[in-house]
């Protein structure tokens, strides 16, 4: 990390130039760390791109203390898209994934979250409780009820998340009302160990830092995993119900912290 401390700032993208440089943090992240392609990713400006872009709000994080030129002082993205955007698109991203009739009838205001990464430097610390504030705030701006969107695993080999992904499935699946479930078509059980037989300790471990805060914060994950191999991933639907969250859990993305 920078020598200096950093001089966070978290805004929405106003500008193309601010669009792009969330986008070459994307490719550093999901394509150079985690090997993933697309359509649309341009290898030659290092940019991870796709065609709903252009539909998000996109929420950035910048420090300003980095020696670098302004692109490369976005060090955090969230993707944001209301249900508002979403019909005006004709859908959520995460549908070509994800059932999501049940979540679209429960008639409550909802929230998809997607391309959240932080730079390698910013892992561990405040940075991500920057972003968490400034997502609070947003969606306490729109009376956001529901928030979900795809988390992932590196790989596809089920075998290896065989263990993490049976205990999300027996200790954290989505009620009814909320839960998600991945398209027929392409439905990979989660239930792959019987609960019994699962060693919790080890199968959390190897789940993903993200994936865990969310279940800190009283999330859930739909019904089925998805095997995205163009991104080389096995994803996850997560579900954070705002209803749910007792104060403990809000405060742990509402206050700014220090790990």
């Amino acid at each position: 990390m920078t020598a200096q401390a950093p001089d966070f700032e978290v805004k929405i993208v106003s500008s193309e130039a601010e669009l792009k440089a969330a986008q070459r943090l994307r490719y550093r992240v999901f394509v150079e760390e985690l090997d993933a392609d697309g359509p649309m990713v341009d290898h030659e400006a290092k940019l991870e791109q796709d065609r709903f872009d252009a539909h998000f709000d996109h929420l950035i994080l910048m420090d300003h203390a980095r020696d670098a030129d302004p692109i490369d002082q976005v060090v955090g993205v969230y993707r944001l898209l209301t249900d508002e955007k979403a019909q005006e698109i004709g859908q959520f991203y995460s549908e070509d994934e994800y059932d999501l009739s049940t979540l679209k009838a429960s008639g409550r205001r909802l929230l998809e979250l997607g391309r959240s990464c932080l730079h390698p430097d910013y892992r561990g610390g405040a940075a991500m409780f920057h972003l968490w504030n400034a997502l609070a705030a947003y969606v306490a701006a729109h009376e956001i009820e529901v928030l979900f969107g795809v988390a992932s695993f590196h790989g596809t080999d089920v075998a290896e998340h065989a263990a993490a992904l049976s205990l999300l499935h027996s200790r954290h699946l989505a009620p009814e009302g909320i839960r998600t479930r991945t398209q027929a078509d392409v439905f990979q059980p989660m239930d792959l160990i019987p609960e019994e037989e699962i060693d919790r300790r080890a199968a959390m471990l190897s789940v993903p830092p993200l994936i865990k805060a969310y279940l800190r914060l009283g999330g859930f994950v739909g019904e089925g995993a998805y095997l995205d191999h163009a991104f080389n991933t096995t994803d996850v639907c997560l579900i954070l119900d705002t209803a749910r969250m007792n104060e403990k859990n809000r405060a742990l993305y509402t206050k700014e912290r220090s790990l």
